[in-house]
């Protein structure tokens, strides 16, 4: 975990100095503010663990399909802090099946039961996938702070076996177009909402049954505002 939130890290600093030296020339009073207003943490969203808390679509012209939890776990996943102790309460993956009728263009989608916020500014979204080697495309599902829905990609699932999937959220440039997480005049709880996946299948290999396996939905988020906020300040809520 402290790996991620450190790749994380560096990478938001890179991108930042870039910025600065490609643009103008360096501000002093904003030198380091980057890094040091920011509480990077990563925290997990859903392990599948909950029968019945995801649903699973297909055009019934395409195929039919079905989802259930199975016992298992990839065995690189590595435990956040917090769950160090608690490997009984993670035990199982959710396991999804098509059936195709016939090639062609389609798509299926693996939505949860209700939108799973994360608190903060997130940074990171990934998820543990077993692929079963076939050349379909994986973006995950998002809700932003106004309720404006985004797809990003999270990979290929060409490959064997289970690997872990990984997109970064683009940041707002101005706080009112692309994923907005949040806004000064609207409240002050920032965040963003996952509301599923999409999968596209490629043409020529939608055919016959296809497998696929989820566990571990997780995001690095930045919770610097909420961490440090002052127990005497009023919530913006009412």
């Amino acid at each position: 975990m402290k790996k991620v939130v450190a790749l994380v890290a560096a990478v938001l600093a890179s991108g930042f100095v870039f910025a600065q030296t490609s643009i103008t020339d360096p501000n002093p009073e904003m030198i380091g503010q980057d890094s040091a207003m920011s509480a990077l943490r990563e925290v997990s969203v859903d392990k599948f663990e909950r029968e019945g808390s995801w649903n699973v679509h297909i055009s019934p012209d395409n195929g039919v399909i079905t989802s259930r939890l199975f016992e298992g776990n990839p065995s690189m996943k590595e435990a956040l802090e917090e769950d160090e102790g608690k490997e009984d309460e993670d035990t199982q993956v959710l396991g999804v099946r098509v059936d195709f009728f016939r090639r062609g263009v389609n798509s299926f989608t693996i939505m949860s039961g209700r939108p799973l916020p994360i608190e903060g500014t997130v940074k990171t979204i990934s998820l543990w996938v077993c692929g079963r080697n076939q050349d379909h495309d994986m973006y995950v599902l998002v809700q932003d702070y106004f309720g404006s829905n985004f797809e990003l990609y999270l990979g290929n699932l060409g490959f064997s076996g289970w690997k872990k999937l990984t997109c970064v959220v683009p940041p707002s440039p101005d706080g009112e177009h692309g994923i907005v997480q949040s806004s000064a005049y609207f409240g002050d709880k920032p965040g963003l909402k996952i509301l599923g996946f999409r999968i596209d299948c490629n043409p020529m290999k939608a055919r016959g049954s296809y497998y696929m396996y989820l566990d571990d939905l997780r995001a690095v988020t930045d919770l610097y505002d909420i961490q440090n906020r002052d127990e005497d300040d009023m919530a913006d809520n009412w």
